[in-house]
């Protein structure tokens, strides 16, 4: 099996009812999935200037 390759386990009408992955594969989709749900968090959030960003980091440092 490949680095992304996908593996289906059908049932004995040949449809698909499961998959198998690789480890590397489903973390990349565990970080995707995380990653959606933090933008679906934050949507409603107010948006601000990247002037305002810095000038946040520059006050807690991470400049």
């Amino acid at each position: 099996m490949s680095e992304l390759e996908e593996k289906y386990v059908v049932d004995i009408k040949g449809k698909k009812t499961a998959v198998i992955l690789t480890f590397k594969r489903y973390e990349q989709l565990m970080e995707d999935l995380h990653d959606l749900a933090l933008v679906a968090e934050r949507r409603k959030e107010e948006p601000i200037s990247i002037e305002e960003m810095k000038k946040r980091f520059r006050k807690e440092n991470l400049q």
